[in-house]
């Protein structure tokens, strides 16, 4: 089992050391479940209530939630982020493959890197590319000139398209699909012609997609997924969107094609995003919002409404309806005030 001394978390983190500088950290914890040998947090005020019982054998603090602590604890910034930093450290999570498996079909001209893994089942196709140790999991399938960086890595049963390229360190989880056909149809008296869709996927360096997601290629330019982007799960992202960098969208959020969003947004689970519109850098929208205009501004950005009991919202659904009429009615009546006037 993997451990390190608190003298090296510390550090590690920049972080100084409050106490017992070579107990030996072997996992991480929460402050209500940590045991001995265990490592944990507070970033939180609400559990600040359970710092003084947590039986973790250390604590990442802020400065001012250390001053009143008496056991060992590491001071710094950030003790969320500090947490994270640790939790990758001591990260116990099996690897997607090992060796090259014998049931995998990899076309002649693909170009495996060093330390390249690839799993069971694993189909790779004409002339793709694995940079520097790759790993494949079990089932993937990788259409023909497909490019994958240094360090990726792809769970089990994913779908990878031909052309798309995706840059080095990435993580890719089960289930999705990256390179299918955007939604391009015309429609001809009544019948949809499809549009075939020739442009393909570009994805940056350290993006980490979901579960079931879905990222669709280009109508004719590339859809595009910058660095550092996070995607949640079952996460849709439509033909020639642009994903600018840092940005994370949270599950089953629907982006609409030709949409561009720019760098550090957060957008919360549930969204729908309409298409050929553009956010601005910084925007931060609250879960079950609908985008229908561009975003010109940072900011937070919310229009779902809060659960009630059902009664009550079945009249605010009525009086919804009546907002026009009395708009109307409003109207009418400033307006002969002024005539009056």
């Amino acid at each position: 089992m993997k451990s390190v001394t608190l003298k090296q978390l510390g550090e590690l983190l920049n972080a100084q050391v409050k106490g017992d500088e070579n107990i030996e950290i072997f996992s991480v914890s929460t402050l209500e479940l940590a045991q001995s040998g265990q490592l944990t947090f507070l970033a939180n005020s609400k559990y600040r209530n359970q710092l003084e019982q947590t039986q973790a054998s250390a604590v990442l603090l802020s400065e001012k939630d250390a001053e009143s602590y008496q056991g060992n604890a590491l001071v710094l910034r950030d003790p969320y982020v500090g947490f994270a930093r640790v939790a990758q450290l001591l990260d116990t999570t099996p690897r997607e493959a090992d060796g090259i498996h014998p049931s995998a079909h990899i076309d002649p001209s693909a170009q495996l890197g060093e330390g390249v893994a690839i799993g069971a089942n694993v189909v790779i196709g004409a002339n793709v590319i694995l940079g520097e140790n790759v790993q494949i999991g079990a089932g993937t399938v990788i259409g023909q000139d497909t490019i994958i960086g240094s360090g990726t890595r792809l769970w089990a049963n994913v779908t990878v398209y031909h052309d798309v390229h995706m840059g080095q360190d990435c993580l890719v989880h089960s289930g999705t699909v990256i390179g299918s056909d955007g939604f391009g149809y015309a429609n001809e008296r009544g019948q949809w012609v499809k549009i075939p869709q020739t442009g393909g996927v570009r994805i940056g360096d350290r993006v980490e997609i979901g579960a079931g997601a879905t990222i669709d290629r280009g109508a004719l330019a590339h859809t595009e997924i910058h660095d550092g982007v996070i995607l949640d799960n079952q996460v849709q992202i439509a033909h020639n969107d642009i994903i600018g960098a840092n940005t994370c969208i949270a599950g089953c959020t629907v982006v609409a094609g030709s949409v561009t969003i720019g760098k550090h947004c957060i957008i919360g689970g549930n969204c729908a995003i309409s298409g050929h519109l553009s956010i601005c850098d910084g925007v931060h929208i609250s879960g079950s919002t609908n985008i229908t205009n561009n975003v010109k501004e940072p900011g937070l950005l919310s229009s779902a409404t809060v659960a009630m009991d059902n009664r009550t919202w079945r009249k605010n659904t009525v009086r919804f309806r009546q907002l026009d009429e009395l708009f109307q009615r409003v109207k009418k009546i400033e307006k002969t005030m002024k005539t009056e006037d």
